[in-house]
């Protein structure tokens, strides 16, 4: 009896000191913004130096043909749900047309559901209001920007799972030491966490100890077309690929302070090609264009242990390959009703693919198309370029290859039919205000409607406040859904001079009327001193938080409308910003 009992305590001392999700791998996904595939010296620029990004590629594995999209979000959604962008209603990298429809499965929903924590932590931009948020798409922790760029990177205003925070400095530095911290709390646990950086995308900025070692530099390559290269872009953008590198360096730091190296899958790629005309290997295209060097990224992914250091894949790969794989690669069963565009590249990674059949990639964007097989390019004007051996894009070879040209056509034709079909970009979607898995709704100046005189601070529309409110005939209008009827707290991000104070404004949403005062003054300057390229959107502000009432909002459809009735200065406010709490 007492060897009996001896050998349960050994059983159940074994059985706590086991880990229990030591076959269920953490996952890290590195996403950078605008970062081409030339910008790594591990891809052969001599420019930079990305010594952490390079030992990740020498102990882990290299895909050489990678394929995302031309554009931010269509990109997160190809990786977020294993379906091409098309399909999941993501047309556009704003005025909602970011966002993937609500019937779509989420790879973090897939390993929520196994039993991982998740997290996101940077530019989310697949849609800012519940339920197209981070939170309300599988992620327990949220914290970054929903919007396609952002107007300044140090210590700015950020969101933390809906509510509005500030940053605590450079915003790479900062959303990293957020993966830390998760990485830290999560280390006896599964985790899926997701860091979508935002750079090197404009505006240009970095730490001054990054751009010192740049600014005086002289550049050994150069784009295919140098006389369209600025130099001082390129210049900036690299040194903000180095920051970006060191906290790489920080994360693969922190999972060996914590032997996690070998229960951790680590990725890194980014959404599009460059955001300039740079060294790209010498491809055609960049950012925009569904061109290879407009949609060719890097991937690494390391798995000590399992995957062979070193290894590079020549088999082309997309981004709607990453779900499946690491769902395979988790032994994660996928319940997913929407059937996926990627495939599983386990075979690939494991050294286990007797036999690989080739396939198309599609690259879609804008109305252009172009495919991809593992020989061929058919560009979007049908010009098809031998890959293998004219990689830059050179010379049309239809002629040459009448038979696989044709077959290339044809495909490009039925995608046409039986997949792009499937977007529609005049879907009724309204903004929608109250789901209740998140606190309260933001309504930007991004996703407004404004009329009149009124005018935007930028051209791109993510970041930006809305100015020139002089008339009382001019609106700011929300195509809106209100989700739960109920009393909604209201507060206003706004400035307003001292001479101007003294407007009235009417928050109106069908029958319902909320009217309140700008009676307190905040000007804030712009914050134009700290690019090191001049920037081509609006610059950006700070802006006065106040609460200015309660409404009573009836469940249904319309226009949330801001008016003034009453402005005794010459412009009412400037916009940027209204939250809608559910009280």
């Amino acid at each position: 009896m007492k060897n009996l009992l001896l050998l349960l305590f050994l059983f159940l001392l074994l059985s706590c000191s086991h880990k229990p999700y030591e076959t269920k791998p953490n996952i890290i996904i590195i996403l950078t913004d605008d970062q081409g595939w030339g910008d790594l010296s591990c891809n052969g620029n001599t420019n930079i130096k990305t010594p952490n990004i390079d030992k990740l590629a020498e102990t882990g594995v290299t895909f050489d043909r990678f394929y995302v999209c031309a554009v931010c979000s269509p990109t997160r959604a190809e990786l977020l749900t294993g379906r091409y962008h098309v399909r999941s209603g993501v047309w556009s990298t704003g005025a909602g047309g970011e966002r993937m429809d609500l019937d779509e499965t989420t790879l973090a929903e897939v390993f929520k559901n196994a039993g991982y924590t998740t997290a996101a932590y940077g530019k989310w931009h697949n849609g800012m209001q519940a339920p197209y948020h981070p939170n309300s798409r599988g992620f327990d922790d949220f914290y970054g920007f929903c919007s396609g760029h952002w107007g300044n990177y140090f210590s700015p205003m950020l969101e933390h799972n809906g509510e509005i925070v500030t940053g605590n400095g450079f915003i790479i530095d900062d959303f990293t030491q957020k993966g830390l911290n998760f990485i830290e709390e999560n280390k006896d646990q599964p985790f899926l966490l997701y860091l979508p950086f935002n750079t090197p995308h404009s505006p240009m900025q970095v730490p001054d100890r990054f751009w010192e070692k740049y600014k005086n530099k002289n550049l050994e390559m150069f784009n295919r077309n140098k006389e369209k290269e600025d130099t001082l872009f390129t210049k900036a953008a690299l040194a903000m690929c180095e920051n970006i590198d060191w906290n790489v360096g920080r994360i693969a730091q922190k999972l060996e302070e914590l032997e996690l190296t070998e229960n951790t899958i680590i990725l890194y790629l980014s959404d599009n090609g460059p955001n300039s005309v740079r060294w790209n290997g010498n491809m055609k295209g960049k950012k925009g264009s569904t061109d290879e060097g407009g949609v060719r990224s890097p991937l690494i992914m390391k798995w000590k242990g399992n995957f062979s250091p070193g290894k590079e894949i020549s088999e082309i790969a997309s981004g709607i390959d990453l779900l499946p794989t690491l769902a395979e690669l988790a032994g994660i069963n996928m319940d997913i009703k929407n059937p996926l565009d990627g495939i599983s590249l386990k075979p690939l990674l494991m050294d286990d693919a007797t036999e690989w059949k080739d396939r198309i990639i599609y690259n879609y964007w804008g109305g252009r198309l172009s495919l991809r097989s593992q020989k061929f390019r058919l560009d979007h004007e049908n010009k098809l370029f031998d890959m293998e051996n004219d990689p830059e894009q050179y010379f049309d070879v239809s002629e040459k290859y009448p038979n696989e040209y044709q077959e290339l056509l044809i495909a490009k034709t039925n995608w046409q039919k039986n997949v792009a079909s499937e977007l529609d970009i005049n879907a009724d979607r309204p903004f929608p205000i109250g789901h209740p898995s998140v606190f309260q709704t933001q309504l930007p100046a991004r996703d407004a409607i404004a009329t009149g005189n009124i005018k935007r601070s930028n051209r791109w529309p993510n970041s930006s406040f809305l100015l020139n409110w002089t008339s009382t005939e001019d609106k700011i209008t929300f195509d809106a859904e209100v989700l739960n009827s109920g009393n909604y707290e209201v507060e206003l991000f706004y400035t307003c001079p001292e001479e101007q104070i003294g407007s009235t404004i009417k928050l109106s949403f069908n029958e319902a009327v909320l009217e309140f005062k700008i009676d307190e003054a905040f000007n804030s300057p712009l914050l134009d001193n700290m690019d090191i390229y001049p920037r081509a959107e609006g610059y950006v502000k700070q802006f006065k938080r106040k609460k200015v009432g309660n409404i009573y909002l009836e469940k249904g459809k319309g226009l949330l409308t801001m008016q003034a009735t009453f402005i005794p200065g010459s412009e009412a406010m400037d916009f940027r910003l209204v939250l809608l709490r559910k009280i």
